[in-house]
């Protein structure tokens, strides 16, 4: 399950923006959550999505005010936690088994990733998110998505 803040939630793809395609079952998972379309524009356009938007893609099960997020999470493990567990983990195996990539899925995602990585295209654009402050909280990894299009 996946839940966000509005007020400052961002979510994104950026390794096409970077060079190479999400690794790791990135693909996998977000196509089965948004759907293609959906999943192609996340995917390919590299953008942010706020809280918002990620809810009404189903990319998040839902956006809540900061101030309610963690109390919202905290109830519902609590009434999870108080359901019998055998019931639990039966509900959770059987919707992993239709929702989930299986493991040859998730490993070509990562053959994929791993051969684009070690492109001269791909370092090139990640050399240049670094000397513009990737991974460093400011302006580049709080406007990313639109960023990595100016590139």
């Amino acid at each position: 399950m996946r839940f966000a803040a509005r007020e400052n939630a961002v979510l994104g793809q950026i390794e096409v923006g970077a060079g190479t395609n999400p690794g790791a079952g990135g693909v996998q998972h977000l196509a089965r959550l948004l759907g293609r379309g959906r999943a192609m524009e996340a995917i390919l356009g590299a953008g942010d999505f706020d809280a918002d938007q990620a809810e009404r893609y189903g990319w998040i099960n839902r956006a809540l005010p900061d101030a309610d997020l963690d109390a919202f999470v905290a109830r519902l493990a609590r009434r999870i936690a108080s359901f019998p567990a055998g019931a639990v983990r039966s509900a959770k195996r059987a919707i992993n088994e239709l929702t989930l990539p299986g493991a040859d899925a998730i490993r070509t995602d990562a053959r994929r990733f791993h051969q684009l990585v070690g492109s001269d295209a791909a370092k090139d654009r990640t050399a240049a998110l670094f000397t513009q402050g990737m991974q460093t909280r400011g302006p580049l990894e709080l406007d990313l998505g639109d960023r990595l299009g100016a590139l």
